[in-house]
Protein backbone atom coordinates (compact mmCIF):
# COMPACT_ATOMS: atom_id res chain seq x y z
CA UNK A 1 0.00 0.00 0.00
CA UNK A 2 1.24 3.47 -0.87
CA UNK A 3 1.58 5.07 2.56
CA UNK A 4 2.84 8.66 2.77
CA UNK A 5 4.19 9.50 6.21
CA UNK A 6 1.50 12.11 6.84
CA UNK A 7 -1.22 9.47 6.60
CA UNK A 8 0.45 6.60 8.48
CA UNK A 9 -0.99 5.55 11.83
CA UNK A 10 0.73 3.35 14.39
CA UNK A 11 -1.88 3.35 17.15
CA UNK A 12 -3.47 -0.11 17.01
CA UNK A 13 -6.56 1.11 18.83
CA UNK A 14 -7.41 2.63 15.45
CA UNK A 15 -7.43 -0.88 13.98
CA UNK A 16 -9.62 -2.03 16.87
CA UNK A 17 -12.10 0.70 16.02
CA UNK A 18 -12.17 -0.10 12.30
CA UNK A 19 -12.93 -3.77 12.91
CA UNK A 20 -15.47 -3.01 15.61
CA UNK A 21 -17.34 -0.79 13.17
CA UNK A 22 -17.01 -3.06 10.11
CA UNK A 23 -15.80 -6.66 10.65
CA UNK A 24 -16.28 -7.57 6.98
CA UNK A 25 -12.89 -7.83 5.28
CA UNK A 26 -11.33 -8.57 1.90
CA UNK A 27 -8.88 -11.47 2.02
CA UNK A 28 -6.41 -11.73 -0.88
CA UNK A 29 -4.21 -14.74 -1.65
CA UNK A 30 -2.30 -16.02 -4.68
CA UNK A 31 -3.53 -19.14 -6.46
CA UNK A 32 -1.42 -21.91 -8.01
CA UNK A 33 -1.19 -19.98 -11.29
CA UNK A 34 0.17 -16.88 -9.57
CA UNK A 35 -3.07 -14.91 -9.92
CA UNK A 36 -4.59 -12.93 -7.04
CA UNK A 37 -7.81 -14.30 -5.56
CA UNK A 38 -10.10 -12.35 -3.19
CA UNK A 39 -12.81 -13.41 -0.77
CA UNK A 40 -15.11 -11.13 1.23
CA UNK A 41 -15.66 -12.46 4.73
CA UNK A 42 -17.02 -11.61 8.18
CA UNK A 43 -14.41 -12.08 10.89
CA UNK A 44 -13.81 -12.10 14.62
CA UNK A 45 -10.94 -9.96 15.88
CA UNK A 46 -9.07 -9.53 19.11
CA UNK A 47 -5.76 -7.99 20.10
CA UNK A 48 -3.34 -8.15 23.00
CA UNK A 49 -0.62 -5.56 22.75
CA UNK A 50 1.01 -5.74 19.33
CA UNK A 51 -0.37 -9.21 18.67
CA UNK A 52 -3.64 -9.39 16.72
CA UNK A 53 -5.75 -12.41 15.86
CA UNK A 54 -8.40 -12.56 13.13
CA UNK A 55 -10.62 -15.63 12.73
CA UNK A 56 -13.17 -16.65 10.15
CA UNK A 57 -14.15 -19.37 7.70
CA UNK A 58 -14.76 -20.09 4.05
CA UNK A 59 -17.40 -22.21 2.37
CA UNK A 60 -15.65 -25.52 1.73
CA UNK A 61 -15.82 -25.17 -2.09
CA UNK A 62 -13.97 -21.82 -1.95
CA UNK A 63 -10.56 -22.51 -3.55
CA UNK A 64 -8.91 -19.92 -1.31
CA UNK A 65 -9.02 -22.43 1.54
CA UNK A 66 -6.38 -24.42 -0.36
CA UNK A 67 -4.02 -21.56 -1.21
CA UNK A 68 -0.67 -21.58 0.53
CA UNK A 69 1.74 -18.81 1.43
CA UNK A 70 1.09 -15.32 2.67
CA UNK A 71 -2.19 -13.45 2.58
CA UNK A 72 -3.27 -9.83 2.59
CA UNK A 73 -6.33 -8.85 4.61
CA UNK A 74 -7.88 -5.46 3.83
CA UNK A 75 -9.94 -3.82 6.56
CA UNK A 76 -12.28 -1.20 5.17
CA UNK A 77 -13.00 2.01 7.04
CA UNK A 78 -15.22 4.96 6.12
CA UNK A 79 -14.52 7.07 3.03
CA UNK A 80 -15.84 10.25 1.48
CA UNK A 81 -15.33 12.62 -1.44
CA UNK A 82 -13.79 16.00 -0.57
CA UNK A 83 -14.63 19.03 -2.68
CA UNK A 84 -11.96 21.70 -3.14
CA UNK A 85 -14.75 24.23 -2.60
CA UNK A 86 -14.64 23.45 1.11
CA UNK A 87 -11.06 24.68 1.61
CA UNK A 88 -10.69 28.27 2.83
CA UNK A 89 -7.51 28.57 0.72
CA UNK A 90 -9.02 26.94 -2.38
CA UNK A 91 -8.16 29.81 -4.75
CA UNK A 92 -4.64 30.88 -3.67
CA UNK A 93 -3.54 27.24 -3.24
CA UNK A 94 -5.33 26.00 -6.40
CA UNK A 95 -6.87 23.10 -4.50
CA UNK A 96 -8.23 20.04 -6.31
CA UNK A 97 -10.72 17.29 -5.38
CA UNK A 98 -9.62 14.32 -3.28
CA UNK A 99 -11.00 11.42 -1.29
CA UNK A 100 -10.54 10.95 2.45
CA UNK A 101 -10.59 7.47 3.97
CA UNK A 102 -9.32 5.04 6.56
CA UNK A 103 -8.06 1.56 5.71
CA UNK A 104 -5.80 -1.14 7.16
CA UNK A 105 -3.68 -3.76 5.42
CA UNK A 106 -2.73 -6.86 7.42
CA UNK A 107 -0.13 -9.25 6.01
CA UNK A 108 0.89 -12.69 7.18
CA UNK A 109 0.30 -16.43 6.88
CA UNK A 110 -3.09 -18.11 7.28
CA UNK A 111 -3.54 -21.10 9.56
CA UNK A 112 -6.28 -23.37 8.21
CA UNK A 113 -8.26 -25.82 10.36
CA UNK A 114 -11.02 -28.37 9.81
CA UNK A 115 -11.37 -29.92 13.26
CA UNK A 116 -15.07 -30.17 14.14
CA UNK A 117 -14.68 -28.95 17.72
CA UNK A 118 -12.63 -25.96 16.62
CA UNK A 119 -15.14 -25.10 13.91
CA UNK A 120 -18.01 -25.46 16.37
CA UNK A 121 -16.31 -23.06 18.76
CA UNK A 122 -15.69 -20.55 15.97
CA UNK A 123 -19.25 -20.65 14.65
CA UNK A 124 -20.66 -20.38 18.17
CA UNK A 125 -18.60 -17.28 18.87
CA UNK A 126 -19.42 -15.72 15.51
CA UNK A 127 -23.16 -16.27 15.92
CA UNK A 128 -23.04 -14.80 19.42
CA UNK A 129 -21.13 -11.74 18.19
CA UNK A 130 -23.28 -10.93 15.17
CA UNK A 131 -26.69 -11.97 16.48
CA UNK A 132 -26.31 -9.84 19.60
CA UNK A 133 -25.28 -6.87 17.44
CA UNK A 134 -28.74 -6.83 15.84
CA UNK A 135 -30.76 -7.84 18.89
CA UNK A 136 -31.42 -11.41 17.74
CA UNK A 137 -30.91 -14.66 19.61
CA UNK A 138 -30.02 -17.45 17.16
CA UNK A 139 -27.24 -19.59 18.58
CA UNK A 140 -25.17 -22.45 17.25
CA UNK A 141 -26.10 -25.46 19.38
CA UNK A 142 -23.30 -28.00 19.63
CA UNK A 143 -25.60 -30.71 20.94
CA UNK A 144 -27.78 -30.61 17.82
CA UNK A 145 -26.66 -33.03 15.15
CA UNK A 146 -28.25 -30.94 12.40
CA UNK A 147 -26.22 -27.92 13.52
CA UNK A 148 -22.98 -29.89 13.75
CA UNK A 149 -23.64 -31.41 10.33
CA UNK A 150 -23.46 -27.90 8.83
CA UNK A 151 -19.82 -27.68 9.92
CA UNK A 152 -18.89 -30.07 7.12
CA UNK A 153 -19.56 -27.25 4.67
CA UNK A 154 -16.89 -24.86 5.99
CA UNK A 155 -13.14 -24.57 6.57
CA UNK A 156 -11.81 -22.27 9.27
CA UNK A 157 -8.79 -19.99 9.44
CA UNK A 158 -6.75 -18.06 11.97
CA UNK A 159 -4.68 -15.09 10.88
CA UNK A 160 -2.00 -13.46 13.04
CA UNK A 161 -0.65 -10.63 10.89
CA UNK A 162 3.11 -10.20 10.87
CA UNK A 163 2.69 -6.69 9.49
CA UNK A 164 -0.04 -4.12 10.10
CA UNK A 165 -0.32 -0.92 8.07
CA UNK A 166 -2.89 1.73 8.91
CA UNK A 167 -3.63 4.55 6.51
CA UNK A 168 -5.86 7.40 7.66
CA UNK A 169 -5.96 9.95 4.84
CA UNK A 170 -7.70 12.87 6.53
CA UNK A 171 -6.14 16.01 5.00
CA UNK A 172 -3.20 15.91 7.43
CA UNK A 173 -1.10 17.52 4.67
CA UNK A 174 -3.35 20.62 4.79
CA UNK A 175 -3.50 23.58 7.16
CA UNK A 176 -5.66 23.05 10.24
CA UNK A 177 -8.22 25.53 8.90
CA UNK A 178 -8.79 23.38 5.81
CA UNK A 179 -9.13 20.22 7.86
CA UNK A 180 -11.67 21.80 10.18
CA UNK A 181 -13.69 23.16 7.25
CA UNK A 182 -13.78 19.78 5.52
CA UNK A 183 -14.81 18.05 8.74
CA UNK A 184 -17.68 20.53 9.15
CA UNK A 185 -18.84 20.02 5.56
CA UNK A 186 -18.72 16.22 5.82
CA UNK A 187 -20.57 16.28 9.13
CA UNK A 188 -23.47 18.03 7.39
CA UNK A 189 -23.58 15.52 4.53
CA UNK A 190 -26.29 12.88 4.25
CA UNK A 191 -24.02 9.89 3.65
CA UNK A 192 -23.11 7.89 6.78
CA UNK A 193 -19.59 7.44 5.41
CA UNK A 194 -19.14 11.20 5.19
CA UNK A 195 -20.20 11.69 8.78
CA UNK A 196 -17.91 8.90 9.93
CA UNK A 197 -14.96 10.52 8.13
CA UNK A 198 -15.88 13.85 9.75
CA UNK A 199 -15.77 12.20 13.17
CA UNK A 200 -12.34 10.73 12.43
CA UNK A 201 -11.05 14.09 11.23
CA UNK A 202 -12.27 15.85 14.35
CA UNK A 203 -10.74 13.15 16.55
CA UNK A 204 -7.36 13.60 14.89
CA UNK A 205 -7.64 17.38 15.04
CA UNK A 206 -8.10 17.09 18.81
Amino acid sequence: MYLPRAFAQTDLTQLDALLAADPFVTLVTIDADGAPFASHLPVLYRRQGARALVEGHWARPNPQARHGGNALMIVHGPHAYVSPGWYPDKEPAARVPTWNYAVAHLSGALQVFEDEDELADLVARMSERFESAIGQSWRFERDREDHRRQLRGIIGFRFEPARIELKFKLNQNHPVENRAAVADALADADAPGSRAVAALMRHHLD
